[in-house]
């Protein structure tokens, strides 16, 4: 079943800011580990750290005089920028886009000689979308066998051009900014003023927006201040969990109803667990509580300013144990007090406002929480703790589609093999509804990512994909042919995607495609609209379907049997070793290949594409049928691919596999002739 809620699309700045800190925040978070790893090798091994190293910590000199390098310098000036880029740009257009990120980011970090958190949050996305612009030039026009060629040479001539423009021209802007933006901090801080800051951040944690600061400023500011001061107080100007904890203790002393029962549980997630936005809900229910908020946070500044305290590396998630563990030496004391005191000045604020306002907490903590996830554009992992929807975890999976749907997925195992059969399907079937911008593509799922509108995949394998897509609407399918979820996604597409027009007139035009990158195993789409028969006529032919590996009476009498006699096909071709007939059977007991229409495609699993020496395609007739976990399969499609060699031939066999005449001659076939001549018009 498919979960979507409809939320119409929003415009606002505030949302653009939103999405800009969002896209911060996914450079950064995934690299929080480095951060942690960087933070704790700082505190225990530097000059003033718990166990001075100087061959770790970086000073001093060894034994034939010359200096430490140490850890701590090299990480955050190259380990963690090159980490940032590689990750901006991957967002932007997978491994090529972090790869050519990557490059251009060394010019930045050479060119200015200081930590470029912020020129590798530019650098990285700049280089995976300047490289995905130059791709499309020469989309479909490179002569087959040339394509590393070009795509490795075009990456490295960018990626160098990138980094001489990040050396000379990136570099310098962004050293300037730092500075000013350094100059600003430090005036706060010399005149007392960095408490006033609580009056932005907090609102900001609340509405969403403080990913865009937190990310893009605060970061990037303290790793600099600590790499110079082995400590920063901007690390817990927005990290403190204080101001969300005393509000929470407030409903839980003078809450009522809902809102009280469930504040206990909120603080304990909100305060260990780091997820600040369990409280977000209890602002919004009554706004005045923003003021407590703004209390809290502004003493928890004023006691970090006045102790001398920081940390030593960004706390994320902002729970007291990450605090507690990047907290500096000389610092626990100061961040200890910040904490309570925020929280004590939250609590005394917030419990004034409770008592003296009266208001149905019970009625609208639910109204609260969707208010809370509609202005972060998806559904919340902690909400349903809020409003009783379940227990942990339940909310995973659930998408708000918060506008038109751009991208479709067909995830398995391997991802190139059943997923590419319903991709090909479908993709067929949002075209023919008048929706060609829509794009569908195939992956495995451990390349997914959480960039798709529309996630698919085999009844069995959903849970996997759900933790890792939980913006998507997810469909879970167990024919990939011939599904009824086919037609919920076209009608669902239609749904989002027309305004006032219908399909037919061409309501999609205009719906660019996704930013994100497209999966490495992504079926490209077979000429321009045009049906895949159709547009590789005049192609030269290619050996991945041979009349050799076309049997028309298999001898095999059980599923098991016959993925044998397919691997064996692709063995005799020198396309496979024997490890990938054993990975054939492995993924056939994980999740079943049957595909609907008398179709199974047995193929190896993600894991086994080691064992693939080229791309081939085995086709094996069962005239009585053979019983396939309960389904009768007369045709097995035996895949091995590398690449996408093999996709293009898959696209032609699910058209044909949806096409009833076309079955019906394929069983009356009397050579394997017929058979290519079917599928042998895109052996391209």
């Amino acid at each position: 079943m498919a979960t979507e809620t409809v939320v119409k699309p929003r415009t606002s700045v505030r949302v653009g800011v939103q999405k800009f800190g969002t896209f911060l925040s996914g450079m950064i978070m995934p690299n929080i580990g480095a951060f942690i790893a960087w933070g704790l090798i700082t505190a225990l091994f530097i000059e003033k750290g718990w166990i001075p190293v100087p061959a770790l910590g970086g000073f001093g000199t060894n034994a034939e005089g010359v200096a430490n390098l140490g850890l701590v310098g090299p990480m955050i000036k190259y380990l963690l920028p090159l980490l940032i880029a590689y990750t901006g740009g991957r967002m932007v257009y997978d491994v090529r886009g972090g790869v050519v990120g990557a490059i251009g980011t060394m010019g930045v970090i050479v060119g200015a000689g200081i930590p470029m958190f912020i020129g590798a949050m530019i650098m990285g996305p700049l280089g995976g979308w300047t490289m995905k612009k130059i791709d499309l030039l020469w989309e479909g026009k490179i002569r087959p066998g040339f394509e590393m060629l070009v795509n490795n040479f075009s990456a490295g001539i960018w990626g160098a051009l990138l980094a001489m423009l990040g050396f000379y021209g990136i570099s310098p802007l962004v050293q300037a900014f730092s500075t000013g933006a350094g100059n600003v901090v430090q005036f706060l801080v010399n005149n007392g003023l960095l408490p006033l800051t609580s009056i932005f951040i907090e609102p900001a944690k609340v509405l969403f927006l403080n990913n865009a600061i937190n990310h893009g400023v605060l970061t990037p500011l303290g790793i600099q201040q600590s790499l110079e001061q082995g400590k920063s107080i901007l690390f817990l100007l927005e990290a403190n969990p204080g101001p969300g904890m005393g509000i929470l203790l407030a409903y839980m002393f003078f809450g009522k109803g809902l809102a009280k029962g469930s504040a206990s549980g909120a603080a304990i997630i909100h305060f260990l667990g780091g997820i600040h936005e369990i409280y977000f809900p209890y602002v919004l229910m009554r706004p005045l509580l923003i003021l407590a908020a703004i209390a809290g946070g502004m003493t928890g500044i004023a006691t970090l300013a006045v102790t001398g305290s920081g940390l030593v590396a960004p706390a994320a998630p902002g729970s007291i144990i990450a605090v507690l563990a990047q907290t500096s030496r000389d610092s626990y004391v100061g961040v200890i007090l910040a904490v309570l005191l925020a929280t004590t000045v939250s609590f005394l604020v917030a419990s004034v406002i409770l008592k003296t306002t009266k208001h149905s907490d019970e009625v609208d903590l639910g109204d609260a929480t969707s208010k809370m996830e509609a202005m972060k554009g998806k559904k919340s992992s902690v909400s349903s703790m809020l409003t009783g929807g379940g227990g942990a975890g339940s909310g995973v999976g659930t998408a708000v589609l918060a506008g038109p749907i751009k991208n479709i997925v067909f995830a398995c195992d391997a991802g190139m093999g059943s997923s590419a059969m319903g991709a090909s399907v479908l993709r067929n079937k949002i075209k023919a509804a008048g929706f060609p911008d829509v794009k569908v593509t195939n992956a495995a799922i451990a390349n997914l990512s959480d960039t798709y509108d529309v996630v698919i995949t085999h009844q069995d394998l959903t849970e996997r994909a759900k933790p890792v897509t939980s913006s998507a609407a997810h469909f879970s399918v167990d024919n990939f042919m011939n599904s009824p979820r086919y037609d919920e996604i076209v009608e669902l597409v239609k749904e989002h995607n027309t305004e006032g027009a219908t399909p037919d007139a061409g309501a999609a035009a205009g719906h660019g495609a996704h930013v994100a990158s497209a999966p490495v195993d992504a079926v490209p789409a077979v000429g321009s609209g045009t049906a895949p028969v159709a547009a590789a006529e005049t192609a030269a032919p290619s050996d991945i379907l041979v009349a050799d590996s076309v049997i028309l009476n298999g001898t095999a009498t059980s599923r098991d049997a016959a993925i044998d006699e397919a691997g064996q096909l692709l063995l005799a071709r020198g396309a496979v070793d024997e490890g990938y007939l054993a990975a054939m059977h492995e993924r056939e007991e994980s999740v079943s290949t049957y595909m609907g229409s008398f179709l199974a495609i047995p193929h190896g699993t993600n894991a086994a594409k080691d064992h693939i020496l080229k791309s081939a395609v085995s086709v094996i007739r069962y005239p009585d049928g053979i019983d396939w976990d309960g389904k009768q399969v007369k045709f097995v499609v035996g895949v091995a691919g590398i690449n996408n060699e093999h996709l293009h031939i898959l696209s032609s066999i699910a058209k044909v596999f949806t096409n009833n005449a076309q079955v019906a001659q394929l069983e009356a076939a009397t050579s394997a002739e017929e058979v290519l001549e079917l599928f042998g018009k895109v052996n391209a």
